[in-house]
């Protein structure tokens, strides 16, 4: 990337280490090598998954995910471009996750029932950002609807299967079980898309969640279960999905999105300001 295109994306970064997630700092510096090397300007890059959830073990990978913006002239053509860009592995002793869509698939995803980009896009694990993405969260908060509870219902049932499957059980699918429960059931109530699970358990007080947190904070990313109580997990399984299933057919939020127009716009103004500073 030349000089000129760094000095074009806009980062909210002090200089000093993001914030914590769990109990492991997010390092900044060594993120956004990644947001340098991407191959296309960035509208954002967030980190999502386990830090983001508030229980990373100390091995456990950065999940690197945002919105690329590709060349007009490619979206112009017959073949589209790289629609979506992905890159893992283990770079300067970090395992590195990065998927990032072009904004136009991204803003797609955002007008269906996706929990996983409104995750993203209010992340407050801010690697990269620009004045469009501050502009993206206020549009995303009108493609929240109701129907976004069936997300989280099918994510869960994921989870779930991939837990009783294995023996001995791991403790990650199990959070990650509860994790987007509790999640479904805040956005439910309120509208507000919350991803920490410590966060949403001050108000759910479950005691269990602490403990299994503390096993997954401390041990490594596939720790097990060292004596799984399968029948409580999974009356709480059944408890939480019958709480976010009453939630939704009382929830308030809209039926259908109301933010197409708001996208469309957005994203013309995003291509025609990147074909700009391209052509300079």
């Amino acid at each position: 990337m030349t000089d000129e295109r760094e000095n074009r994306i806009k980062e909210k970064s002090t200089g000093e280490a993001m914030p914590m997630t769990g109990r492991m700092p997010i390092p900044q510096d060594q993120m956004m090598k990644h947001v340098r090397m991407h191959p296309f300007p960035l509208v954002f890059a967030t980190i999502s998954g386990s830090h983001l959830y508030g229980f990373p073990s100390p091995d456990s990978d950065f999940d690197l995910r945002g919105v690329h913006l590709l060349p007009l002239s490619t979206v112009l053509g017959l073949d589209g471009g790289r629609e979506t860009v992905e890159k893992e592995g283990i770079y300067d002793e970090l395992e590195i996750d990065l998927v990032t869509h072009d904004a136009a698939k991204f803003f797609k995803l955002m007008l269906r029932r996706n929990g996983y980009v409104l995750e993203q896009i209010f992340s407050p694990l801010v690697v990269s950002t620009t004045p469009e993405h501050d502009e993206l969260k206020t549009i995303a908060a009108d493609c929240i609807t109701r129907h976004h509870a069936h997300h989280h219902l099918g994510f869960a049932a994921t989870q779930w299967r991939l837990f009783h499957k294995e023996s001995p059980p791991r403790v990650k699918p199990l959070l990650y079980v509860f994790r987007v429960l509790l999640t479904g059931i805040h956005l439910m109530r309120t509208g507000v898309v919350e991803a920490n699970l410590a966060t949403l358990n001050e108000d759910s007080r479950l005691s269990y969640l602490d403990e299994l947190m503390r096993q997954k904070l401390e041990g490594p990313e596939k720790a097990t279960l060292a004596s799984a109580d399968l029948a409580f997990y999974e009356s709480e399984y059944q408890r939480l999905i019958a709480a976010l299933e009453a939630e939704y057919h009382r929830s308030q939020l809209p039926e259908l999105p109301s933010a197409r127009d708001a996208l469309n716009d957005l994203l013309v103004r995003l291509r025609m300001k990147s074909h700009e500073v391209a052509s300079e």
